[in-house]
């Protein structure tokens, strides 16, 4: 569980460093770039590892239900990384789409994995999302939401790319022993 939380720590420190401490990270100018990355690499492969070989107590597991629920959310999420980069439509009404995107994937995750070590996971990497947007509003309070226009050609590819990955990602999931389509 040590390696874990050591993960999630390490994700939360370069993200945070940012916002925390702007000054000191523009001192480190493009090499900061370099630790940014460094660490969050380190910190995705602990992640992993740590997850992989972390115990605890079960509290509930999936079911055809919240597997329903999970893959509805995992489709809006996706969608709402999409619509960030493309600009959609949605991007007018959301001022941080794609960390609501992550939150909401972290959230669809605790739905399905009722265990201490995605509490950990998915708990913690969801207190990051919601802890960044929070510190980014009050940096920044003022935003202009994107003007437009939005081709209905970008609102269909994002929706059509949001499906697409679903399925891949949830082809990977099922080679990896977690079948998230069936029950």
């Amino acid at each position: 569980m040590l390696i874990l939380i050591l993960g999630v720590a390490l994700w939360w420190l370069p993200h945070l460093w940012k916002r925390a401490a702007p000054d000191h990270r523009a001192g480190f100018g493009e090499k900061g770039k370099g630790i940014v990355t460094g660490v969050l690499v380190l910190s995705i492969i602990l992640m992993i590892w740590g997850y992989r070989t972390a115990d605890g107590p079960v509290w509930w597991g999936p079911t055809a239900a919240l597997k329903g629920i999970n893959n509805l959310l995992m489709l809006l999420s996706i969608y709402l990384f999409a619509a960030s980069g493309m600009k959609t439509r949605i991007t007018r009404s959301i001022r941080h789409p794609q960390l609501l995107g992550f939150a909401i994937w972290a959230f669809s995750h605790l739905l399905v994995n009722g265990d201490l070590p995605s509490f950990v996971l998915f708990g913690g990497l969801l207190a990051w999302a919601l802890a960044t947007i929070m510190l980014i509003n009050r940096a920044q309070p003022a935003w202009t939401p994107p003007a437009g226009p939005f081709p209905p050609r970008k609102e269909i590819m994002a929706a059509a790319g949001a499906v697409i990955v679903l399925l891949v990602l949830g082809g990977i999931h099922a080679l990896l022993g977690y079948n998230p389509f069936g029950a």
